[in-house]
């Protein structure tokens, strides 16, 4: 995707070039003043960005984007169409087992290249095929959360084409019938075409606004229907989907942590015990959480030489002839031995080591963290634990739901619960130096990538700068190039952070990501492309302003970067989505491995696995299109055509990814979804109050606080999708855990559910680290807990109304507690 935006983005230069070259001869023909003032250096930069462009210029820029996307499709339908490239393009169904490899069993030439003409006909055919599989199906084959992903785009179409319709048969006219900008003395810098479309071409005082905040009013009303609908629908989706789902180890699981320390009891005994005493009718087994991180690492280790045995294996299979190898560093230097004995070798060694280092994680005590995953005999029982309180100390023996075992982070299990209020706190900090300060390293380094910045640098260059086209690179080229390069690590880093924080998922780790990916998108592109200087100067601007004075600031600029969103929509929103699809650095990795890399098919398999569809760095970007088209929704129309081809073309290639690319690693039944949510009822509000600033600076004080009452309906329409929706992407419903547990006894009435799950939440680096031949025994005899009275040195418990030994005749089942505590 990378790939493609720098090709764009290299059409793009010339084109601002041209445009900058053109202002700059009309600047020279003004009166001194104005002159001086164009030039000025405090004043320079602020003028470039009202550098307008005109509606022809845009339509240049669409052409070149929309060029770009069709070459890219193009591409595609004839590298899709190759059988050498069949496993990148369609790696999904591969994993499935549901695709053959199209190379084997034909021709020399036709294992490369496709030779029936016929097919390059129908070039655009995959977007047919991408919409025609039906949504329960798109469930059943990819799961619910890429289903409810792709709804993201669909709301984008529902909220936008309408409120596109209306925008330009009612503001659209009213906006480029006014004369406000024709007093301009500098028109031909200050406006454009473009600002005659928006409200910035209306009189000062104009009872023409009045159209404009109706149109608020019709914007905000639908926005909420349809979120309103979707929140329902996918509430819905989500309830019946869980519902109807196959049965999994997390339905019967909670994760309990912050297990308190007994010097009497290990802490799977004291587990044991806690839940035999108070949930006597419904404990069936748990699995308490190991530090295990170093024999991951050796386990690991194994892994990557039995991978090497295969291949000098197949390799003498092959040739007859003993591979040989040299033992020093990266096989460079040292003493030739036999590959294969020396693999066999050290895989014994590593074996020896990776069972002491097991026996030694389970039978340490300081290796046993105070979690532990709790599964119980039904839903129901699952369900309530879950969700009530276990002690009368509410920070001891936190319940929650347990996460699939896929879904499972188990780097972050070990993490001591009460370091995570302290790891929360400074990654807090640190995420606002980020936010604040990221774009200072930018800035340097964008001057130095600027003819200024490399003349002073290396003097001895000058010539060589001066040369039109290195100048066109370097003036337009670079410093996009660099800031491209800064973005590319930002994901990652924001995942770091997540993962410092202490997140036991991976979902709930994606999820955290994005909401901090999008609140940085919010700062450093929308407001930093708003205002001027770096967002440290923003904050410090803000901070010695007064707080009134914050929509003003923002909805003055607002109608000033419109050309520059509608620019930034066709690269980022049209030439890279139609370069998703492309996939161009995983075709390119693909066979860089399938040449260097791959010496087993387990190595092909991972080399064509292209992972999940990244909701971490997807869902921010999508909402940052929420965010502009709402902004511009009744400040410039014009922005709105732009915002939904990107969310119909979004739509088609993640569709397609989806059915054949994306291979989603965990599934949270849609729990992302207040989220997403959220996100668009902040982005409906900031449009608000930038409207709210807008019409102050134009002196409409007799129909602006008619705008007020719009954050507060907007605020009370949250709150009650919140109250209403939310809890069932938090919470599961006793009445549908018990017909579910109800069906299940009925139809599998001799079910061992033990056995299913007494394994399920063992760390993988214990199933890894064993051999097939006594994994059995040894899970039975190391970690598998019973449901048995537990024998305890203490006479009482301080936390429980009973005897440390069970006693059935006073104990109270949880369904008695139930019965004798109703709901209020």
């Amino acid at each position: 995707m990378f790939d493609s935006v720098v090709v764009v983005y290299v059409a793009h230069v010339y084109v601002t070039n041209a445009l900058s070259t053109r202002i700059r001869a009309s600047v020279t023909r003004f009166p001194w003043p104005w002159r001086a003032l164009y030039y000025h250096k405090d004043r320079r930069r602020f003028l470039q960005q009202k550098q307008m462009t005109t509606l022809s210029d845009i339509g240049v820029a669409a052409a070149i984007n929309i060029s770009s996307a069709f070459l890219f499709f193009v591409a595609f339908a004839i590298l899709r169409l190759q059988p050498w490239n069949d496993r990148v393009y369609f790696p999904k169904w591969y994993l499935k087992g549901l695709r053959t490899d199209p190379v084997h069993g034909r021709a020399i030439v036709s294992k490369f290249i496709n030779l029936d003409w016929r097919a390059y006909l129908g070039f655009l055919n995959w977007m047919p095929e991408a919409l025609r599989m039906p949504e329960p199906e798109l469930i059943d084959h990819a799961g619910l959360d890429s289903a409810v992903y792709l709804r993201i785009y669909l709301i984008g179409l529902k909220i936008f084409v309408p409120i596109a319709l209306l925008a330009w048969v009612i503001l659209v006219p009213v906006n480029w019938t006014s004369t406000g900008l024709e007093g301009a003395q500098i028109t031909n810098i200050t406006s454009s075409d473009i600002d005659k479309l928006s409200v910035s071409n209306v009189h000062s005082r104009s009872e023409r606004f009045w159209g404009h905040i109706v149109m608020a009013y019709a914007f905000t009303f639908w926005t909420c229907y349809i979120l309103l609908k979707e929140y329902k629908k996918v509430a819905s989706m989500r309830l019946g989907f869980l519902a109807a789902e196959k049965r999994r180890p997390d339905q019967f699981t909670v994760l309990v942590r912050n297990i308190p320390p007994d010097p009497d009891e290990s802490v799977s005994e004291l587990v044991e015990h806690f839940f035999l005493v108070n949930h006597r009718d419904h404990y069936l087994t748990h699995q308490v959480v190991y530090d295990a991180n170093k024999l991951a690492k050796l386990v690991k280790k194994k892994k990557k030489l039995k991978n090497w045995l295969v291949y000098y294996q197949n390799k003498f299979e092959r040739t007859s002839e003993r591979p040989q190898i040299k033992t020093g560093f990266l096989g460079l230097c040292g003493t030739k031995v036999d590959a294969i004995d020396h693999h066999i070798t050290e895989i014994d060694k590593l074996s020896k080591e990776i069972v002491v280092e097991r026996e030694k994680v389970t039978n340490d005590p300081d290796s046993i963290m105070p979690a532990a995953f709790v599964s119980f005999k039904t839903r129901w029982a699952a369900a309530v634990c879950a969700q009530t309180q276990q002690t009368r100390n509410p920070t001891l023996w936190l319940t929650e739901w347990a996460p699939e075992p896929r879904d499972v982070y188990w780097r972050n299990l070990p993490i001591p619960y009460v370091s995570l209020t302290v790891r929360k706190l400074i990654i807090a900090v640190a995420f606002f130096f980020l936010t604040f300060f990221f774009m200072i390293p930018i800035a340097f380094v964008q001057t130095l990538a600027s003819i200024e910045g490399i003349q002073k640098v290396a003097p001895w260059l000058k010539p060589l700068v001066s040369v039109p086209f290195i100048k066109s690179f370097v003036q337009g080229f670079l410093p996009g190039i660099v800031l491209k390069l800064f973005l590319i690590f930002l994901p990652t880093i924001l995942m770091i952070m997540s993962k410092f924080e202490g997140f036991e998922s991976i979902s709930s780790l994606e999820r955290r990501s994005a909401s901090r990916y999008y609140l940085f998108n919010f700062v450093n592109i929308f407001l930093g492309n708003i205002l001027t200087g770096t967002a440290f100067q923003q904050l410090s601007s803000f901070v010695n302003q007064p707080a009134n004075q914050y929509p003003v600031t923002i909805g003055t600029a607002i109608p000033l970067k419109a050309s520059f969103f509608i620019t930034y929509i066709m690269v980022d929103g049209w030439a890279s989505i139609a370069a998703e699809v492309l996939m161009l650095k995983p075709l390119i990795f693909y066979h860089l491995k399938n040449v260097l890399l791959v010496k087993t098919e387990k190595d092909r398999e991972e080399a064509m696995d292209p992972g999940s569809i990244g909701f971490n760095t997807g869902e921010p970007r999508i909402q940052l299109y929420f965010l502009l088209g709402l902004v511009y929704a009744a400040v410039t129309p014009a922005v709105l055509p732009f915002i939904i081809v990107f969310f119909g073309l979004a739509y088609v290639v993640f569709r397609h990814q989806i059915i054949n690319v994306y291979n989603q690693e965990y599934e949270s039944g849609a729990a992302f979804w207040p989220g997403v949510h959220i996100r668009i009822v902040v982005a409906l509000i900031v449009s608000q109050i930038v409207l709210m600033g807008l019409l102050t600076t134009k002196k409409a004080a007799s129909s602006t606080p008619f705008l007020i009452v719009l954050p507060i309906l907007t605020i009370w329409f949250h709150r009650y999708c919140k109250g209403r929706f939310e809890p069932a992407f938090v919470k599961f419903p006793i009445q549908e855990a018990m017909m579910k547990d109800t069906l299940e006894q009925a139809t599998e009435p001799n079910l061992n559910l033990k056995g299913y799950l007494q394994n399920a939440y063992v760390h993988p680096v214990f199933k890894d680290s064993m051999d097939s031949d006594d994994e059995e025994e040894t899970l039975s005899i190391e970690l598998e807990t019973e449901s048995a009275i537990v024998a305890t040195k203490r006479q009482s418990r301080r936390n429980t109304p009973l005897p440390s030994r069970h006693n059935n005749a006073s104990s109270l089942s949880m369904s008695d507690g139930i019965r004798n505590h109703p709901e209020p």
